[in-house]
């Protein structure tokens, strides 16, 4: 993968640094499949992400499953081309204490520049601790 060009490519293929919330969520490529649309990514949830009951606060594991929908989209998408998010919806299935997580993420289907994605978030002992779904709208390139 590391001969495809662009923000998201070169960030995964370390030409460019990680943008700031990627970084901040720990957020670490794994494995892509563009032809399919999906991908595998982790991050890293350390005690600055819990609440006072010792789990990873919602909004954190929301932008986890946001960081991993949006890389399935943006992976398959030419350079420059971005998606905006219309909606996004997350299920809280179980709770989440510190540790590494695992993020699958899937371009379910796509209608002209409109994509539907879904994601779920795997806890450190492989436990589904949430699932999201989002609709984006991939954005013009920058010329038109």
């Amino acid at each position: 993968m590391t001969d495809r060009t662009g923000p998201f490519w070169d960030a995964v293929a370390g030409r460019a640094p990680m943008p700031p919330a990627a970084r901040t969520l720990g957020w670490e490529f794994v494995d892509v499949d563009v032809d399919a649309g999906t991908i595998e990514v982790a991050f890293t949830m350390g005690e600055a992400f819990l609440d006072v009951r010792g789990h990873v606060l919602g909004g954190f594991v929301s932008a986890m499953l946001y960081d991993t929908m949006g890389p399935a989209l943006i992976a398959t998408l030419p350079p420059g081309r971005f998606p905006s998010t219309l909606d996004l919806s997350a299920v809280f299935l179980a709770p989440a204490g510190p540790g590494r997580f695992t993020g699958t993420g899937r371009v379910l289907r796509r209608r002209g520049d409109v994509a539907f994605l879904a994601a779920a978030l795997h806890g450190p002992d492989g436990t589904v601790v949430a699932t999201g779904t989002a609709t984006a709208q991939i954005d013009p390139p920058p010329d038109r």
